[in-house]
């Protein structure tokens, strides 16, 4: 085994663009090697620290890094000028003398972003590494039909990381203190953010972030290069990463993908990735063999608390398997004739609480949901204790027959693992604004899961009309009325393994045992 190698650095270093601006960079390269393959971060995070323990732990691997601070970093909505900056940034890489013509792109979150920008047409990219981060921004922000505010809130109005403590309190304190909507970036971080504002004032499709903050259309193209892709169960990009692999899939790529039970900002994350992505770049940046694992897909299935690694995802063998509800709040894994109606009341006063999930910082797991569940505002439908257990891999739909007294108005559906003592933990969530009036057909999709549901637990649905502070709670009063039966079946579509559970993996490392 080699040993590491002395780094040396270069910092503050002006790369102008094609506009004039300056965006200043650092560079980290080996001692004995100043023209070693590059791998290029572009942080709208800053450059330190991250910029640093990417810096050092590849340096001393042999690899040079360049960590350049992009526009985004002092504001969000320059995020849209990526694709151009990157390209401009290359161009000047070119032109360095220690340049050898060999480049890997690597990054967390919207370094993410940035780097799909111009994951196609650079002929010196080799490979290109991504963790908890896509190619759409837009995507998590702007989740069926509704603003994930929580998430949004805490990335405007986090400024650094020194404030990343504070500021998740501040967010979701000024949340529920029932101020305006257009307030809450003052109340959190003391000013204005007009990336924020942009967001919220239009959560429909007609909002043109949706196409600025979406570099997806790269995946039409050509000259992508080997992904690497590392993603988190209760991730905020989580479905983003999933789609991205399946358009480089469907393109005839083929990706390494890892998902373990890891949030956004889990420091497993970033250990994982640098790991994975130090053998990913020696064989595809420097031509070496890595001995990459046999099969590309490795996920972390929750309640059996065991890693698998797959052909693909979602695995081979996943037939859907359709539960259907019924009176008196059951879950029926059969049709039934019997039809009937029930409602509950949203209270924008007091929106129904979101047990924890996916958010971009702050304490994202599981959680027992029961006190929820005692909410007049909430549904729930339990189907009987299983007789096997039922492992669900891939993404969950629930389709509900529903009408509202007030349009538009939300939906949330919520699939939990009822336990034999009682707990419901909550799997997976989804939420789905409907526009029109009168009875509605609302497809909502969930996030995508590898749960296992073992013998003697139930599944439970719960159905409500907020999830706050997690989504923008609607501002306007609604009573809602779900619908069962055979003329408006309401279901919750499950993703079910029914072959081998796949190759039993070891863990990135020790400590990942947990869900």
């Amino acid at each position: 085994m080699a040993l590491p190698q002395r780094i040396r650095i270069e910092r503050d270093i002006p790369v102008e663009m094609s506009d004039g601006v300056r965006l200043f960079a650092d560079r980290y390269y080996p001692a004995r090697n100043p023209k070693a393959p590059t791998i290029l971060v572009r942080s709208p995070m800053g450059r330190r620290p991250l910029g640093d323990l990417y810096g050092q732990f590849f340096g001393r691997q042999g690899l040079q890094v360049v960590v350049q601070e992009s526009r985004g970093a002092s504001d969000a909505l320059q995020l849209a000028a990526e694709r151009r900056d990157g390209f401009d940034t290359i161009d000047w890489l070119r032109a360095q003398p220690w340049f050898d013509g060999k480049l890997a792109l690597h990054g967390m979150s919207a370094m993410g972003f940035c780097h799909w920008a111009l994951a196609a047409e650079v002929p010196e990219l080799r490979a290109m590494s991504v963790h908890v981060g896509s190619s759409s921004i837009a995507g998590a922000l702007f989740t069926g039909g509704s603003v994930a505010l929580e998430s949004l809130l805490i990335w405007c109005c986090n400024h650094s990381f020194a404030s990343a403590l504070a500021v998740p309190t501040r967010a979701r304190r000024a949340i529920r203190s029932g101020i305006p909507a257009t307030d809450l970036d003052i109340a959190t971080g003391g000013r204005t953010v007009p990336f924020y504002q942009a967001v919220i004032a239009d959560s429909t499709a007609a909002n043109p972030l949706h196409t600025a903050l979406d570099h997806s259309d790269v995946h039409t193209r050509r000259g992508i290069p080997p992904v690497h892709l590392v993603a988190g169960w209760y991730d905020i990009f989580l479905t983003g990463q999933l789609a991205d692999y399946a358009a480089l899939r469907a393109a005839g790529g083929r990706p390494q993908l890892t998902i373990g039970p890891w949030s956004h900002y889990d420091p497993r994350v970033m250990v994982t990735a640098n790991r994975e992505a130090r053998q990913w770049f020696r064989e595809h940046l420097r031509g070496m063999d890595a001995a990459l694992r046999d099969l590309p897909v490795r996920v972390f299935v929750t309640g059996a608390r065991q890693w698998r690694d797959y052909a693909d995802w979602p695995p081979p063998g996943t037939l859907t398997q359709c539960w259907y509800l019924a009176p008196a709040g059951a879950l029926h894994p059969e049709p039934g004739a019997a039809a009937g109606t029930d409602v509950f009341h949203y209270d924008p006063a007091d929106p129904t609480p979101a047990p924890r999930g996916p958010v971009i910082v702050g304490d994202s797991r599981p959680q027992d949901s029961r006190r929820i569940e005692q909410r007049p505002d909430v549904l729930i439908y339990t189907g009987p204790a299983l007789a096997d257990a039922v492992e669900v891999t891939g993404s969950v739909t629930v389709e509900l027959y529903a009408d509202s007294t007030y349009h538009p108005s939300d939906l949330v559906a919520r699939l939990c693992d009822v336990h034999p003592d009682g707990r419901s933990v909550t799997v997976c969530e989804g939420i789905r604004r409907s526009e029109a009036p009168g009875a509605n057909r609302t497809i909502i999709e969930l996030w995508p899961v590898a749960h296992r549901f073992e013998s003697g637990h139930r599944l439970r649905l719960q159905v409500c009309g907020a999830a706050a502070p997690r989504y923008a709670a609607h501002p306007n009063p609604a009573a809602h009325r779900i619908h069962y039966g055979f003329q408006t079946p309401s279901t919750v579509t499950l993703p079910v393994l029914t072959t081998s559970p796949g190759t039993s993996a070891a863990p990135p490392f020790r400590c990942d045992l947990s869900d």
